[in-house]
């Protein structure tokens, strides 16, 4: 699935996905809700939580 892909099917720009890509940006828990069911998998598999 290509950036522009996800970013279509999670509802957002494509570099909104560069940036959590990078770690540059921390989703709301709706985007990454979005971002796991678009690529059928569980947020806690593609999101880290880091203190």
């Amino acid at each position: 699935m290509t950036q522009e892909e996800l970013a279509r099917k999670a509802g957002v720009r494509r570099e909104t996905i560069v940036f959590l890509e990078q770690g540059k940006y921390n989703p709301s828990l709706k985007l990454a809700h979005n971002v796991a069911k678009a690529l059928k998998a569980k947020i806690e598999n593609i999101f880290v939580f880091e203190e």
